[in-house]
């Protein structure tokens, strides 16, 4: 049975009175309240003559409680996000009424926000007049899914629609002398209703054929008897009983003596022996010149009875299985039975146990212990399931390298070496970590290097010149020689000393006159030396107090300035909030920055970088200005808790997910170099120097799109746009140095 509330029937005139003169009382107490979306209830007003409750809570799959049906009329509307309804993470919701699709009413406009901290406690009235028909509406959450449903309107004519459509059903085409259709015969369904109107037609074929939407007279071609069975809803949520009509279709006159030809085709996951793994699909095919085929059969097992063939067979049971099949056609004639034959095993057990990794370290000790001159590190991997596929280490928290061969360190000082396995299920373990140090002795002593850069290949700045990182006489890399990473004066400056060096490795033999080249194009081309930039890119915060002043935080939370140049989001103002930079907006760029997740205890800080987010106080639609950068922009995720949200760092939040396994949780206090390179519509996300994301926004927006005649209403997000941080909550305490940026 349908529950209704008693608000969403027709009221007599006694009762109305009562509720205007309740609803009176009530506001001269002060105990309602209205949304400033919609029109404001006036305490001077008649009662609405319904009231509509939508609730959410924790839940972003579904509503707690939403209306399906009311009638014509004026409406109270009521929406609450707020702690009574059980929202325990201050995630905010917004219902929305569509306006956009013909095929609903679009009369009324309603977009109420509401959140357990807003001025409403998250409960929000507005008064709206509904019109019958229906009307479609939505709730939007950052970062996931709208939920959708449907609310039907039925005329107020004085008293509830309660009378189901009435239907009827019509069988045409040619019969012979015994009645029955020849070749086919077209059903057409009809339907009438005099209060709310139909809202939908169904029909279904045979007695336990599932429902169909009706939308066009039905076809049956089959030859034998049919039945088809229909029914009718209206909009106040009436539905007529099922009625049916029978019938029976011949096949025409033809001289068609040859059956159908049949074949069939097994496919599945294998093992080595050709044997199915937990399932095994047969599909039948079938095909006649003459009349038509009319029939597929199948049957499993030398005695399975035959069944209708209308979709692909998934045999689940394990052991060695015979599947029958024929057909027969339009004329009568039935193909003679094939079989096909196949062995079905339980699948093995997926492994989900990752690989374990040992490092030993090895070298000549003094007496404190440390290591003299070098250490050698030797990591070992085990996986006893699906074996181990690669291992990686990273040395004192750079990028994770491929492991091939024991590991040299020579250079003098404390050392980390991190260290991963995974295996070919995809396993990969969490990073162990080993610490050990290195001195000097009177032997050979570290390499006196101007930079640490143990890339695989030389990289200026930004630009890969594609030639080998090698070790050179003095033992250190190319890399480290060009000091790319140096505030050098000038661009020319910077040429002039790569040319030296270049010079000296090409007469040692390091590298050919093919690699200086390159080399030396990837120097002219990454503009370090640039008046006003690094490495060809423009600082948007330097730490410098002017700096700083650039910026603007919108919403809740804050950001300061530190001492040593770095911004910090704060422990003790609490709220979702941004800070921005209005200095300007970027098109195709890539922005560079460092971040350090500084969040108390163990937990893991939260937070992201915004980018191409139109002017935060330049949207009336959009109340809180924190949010426009979240609705009409996109952001790119700063998150390493291993539970939790589901974005974690890399992922371009609420369209393309990374999982720990994209980067890996790296140590709180430990910076990590970002760069988010946005080109047209493809973004990738590269961190500490590895791409662990690539996303082509194809796939349209997430929420409501702006207003007509911003950039990207075309569904792909805007073209432009501002570059902002994000505060999460006073507990996410993350700080940012370095940001810089460079137009592509």
């Amino acid at each position: 049975m349908r529950h209704r509330s008693i608000f969403s029937r027709r009221r007599s005139r006694p009762v109305r009175l009562w509720l205007a003169l309740l609803g009176a009382f009530l506001m001269v107490l002060g105990l309602t309240s209205t949304a400033a979306y919609g029109r404001t209830a006036d305490a001077s007003a008649d009662a609405a003559e319904q009231v509509l409750t939508w609730t959410a809570g924790d839940p972003i799959d579904r509503y707690l409680s939403a209306p399906r049906t009311a009638v014509a009329g004026r409406t109270t509307i009521v929406f609450e996000n707020s702690e009574a309804t059980g929202n325990t993470t201050g995630m905010p919701h917004t219902l929305t009424f569509s306006v956009s699709d013909p095929e609903f009413n679009d009369d009324v406009t309603l977009n109420i926000l509401a959140n357990p901290g807003d001025d409403q406690g998250g409960r929000h009235t507005v008064e709206v007049t509904l019109s019958p028909g229906r009307y479609f509406y939505h709730c939007t959450m950052p970062g996931h899914e709208a939920m959708q449903g449907i609310l039907t309107v039925a005329e107020d004519g004085g008293g509830e629609d309660t009378s189901a459509p009435i239907t009827s059903a019509k069988v045409d085409g040619d019969r012979n002398a015994d009645g029955a259709y020849i070749g086919q015969a077209t059903v057409t369904v009809s339907a009438t209703d005099d209060g709310s109107g139909v809202d939908t037609v169904e029909y279904a074929t045979g007695p336990d054929g599932a429902w169909q939407p009706y939308t066009a007279a039905v076809v049956v071609n089959e030859v034998g008897a049919h039945t088809v069975r229909y029914r009718a809803t209206d909009k106040a949520g009436n539905t007529a009983a099922e009625k049916s009509v029978e019938f029976a279709v011949a096949a025409p006159p033809t001289d068609d003596t040859a059956p159908p030809e049949t074949s069939a085709t097994v496919s599945g996951e294998k093992d080595d022996q050709g044997r199915y793994l937990g399932m095994a699909t047969v599909t039948v095919t079938a095909s006649d010149t003459g009349s038509g085929v009319n029939t597929i059969e199948y049957a499993t097992g030398a005695d399975g009875a035959w069944q209708p063939y209308t979709a692909p067979v998934m045999v689940h049971e394990t052991g060695t299985i015979t599947v029958r099949y024929r057909a027969t056609d339009r004329a009568g004639n039935t193909a003679a039975e094939k079989s096909v034959e196949f062995t079905v095993v339980e699948p093995p057990t997926r492994d989900r146990t990752p690989p374990r990794t040992t490092a030993k370290v090895e070298g000549d000790k003094n007496s404190d212990n440390a290591y003299i001159t070098s250490a050698r590190v030797t990591v070992t991997a085990t996986d006893t399931e699906s074996g181990v596929d690669r291992v990686e280490y990273s040395l004192d928290g750079g990028p994770y390298l491929a492991y091939t061969a024991t590991v040299i360190v020579d250079r003098v000082g404390h050392h980390t070496l991190d260290h991963r396995a995974t295996d070919r299920a995809g396993n990969t373990s969490e990073a162990e970590r080993v610490s050990f140090t290195i001195a000097r002795s009177g032997g050979v002593p570290a390499p006196n290097c101007p930079e640490f850069d143990e890339r695989l290949t030389v990289v200026v700045g930004t630009v890969d010149s594609g030639v080998p990182n090698r070790v050179t006489g003095n033992r250190c890399t190319v890399n480290e020689l060009i000091e790319d990473e140096k505030d050098w004066s000038s661009h020319a400056l910077f040429l002039k000393h790569v040319d030296g060096v270049l010079d000296r490795l090409l007469a040692a033999g390091v590298i050919d006159a093919r690699e200086r080249r390159a080399i030396n194009r990837a120097a002219k081309e990454s503009g370090i030396g640039t008046p006003g930039r690094v490495d060809g890119y423009t600082k948007l915060f330097d730490g410098t107090p002017a700096s700083f002043a650039k910026w603007q935080q919108v919403g809740g939370g804050a950001f300061g300035l530190n001492a040593d140049g770095t911004l910090t989001s704060s422990s003790t103002v609490d709220g979702m909030g941004m800070l921005w930079f209005p200095g300007r907006q970027y098109g195709d760029f890539s922005l560079k920055l460092q971040w350090r997740d500084d969040a108390p205890g163990t937990g893991n800080a939260n937070s992201g970088v915004f980018v191409r987010f139109p002017d935060v106080h330049d949207n009336p639609e959009e109340p809180r200005p924190e949010w426009v950068a979240i609705t009409y922009g996109h952001e790119v995720q700063i998150l390493d808790r291993p539970d939790g949200d589901i974005y974690k760092t890399g992922s371009v939040y609420g369209f393309d997910r990374v999982g720990l396994a994209g980067a890996g949780v790296t140590p709180k206090g430990t910076w990590n170099d970002y760069e988010i390179r946005v080109v047209d519509q493809h973004y990738s996300v590269h961190r500490n120097g590895v791409l662990i994301n690539e996303f082509d926004n194809d796939r349209g927006q997430l929420f409501e799109p702006p207003r007509a005649g911003d950039p990207g209403t075309d569904g792909r997000r805007y073209a432009s746009g501002y570059i902002g941080l994000q505060v999460h909550s006073a507990s996410d305490v993350i700080s940012y140095r370095d940001i810089r940026i460079k137009e592509l």
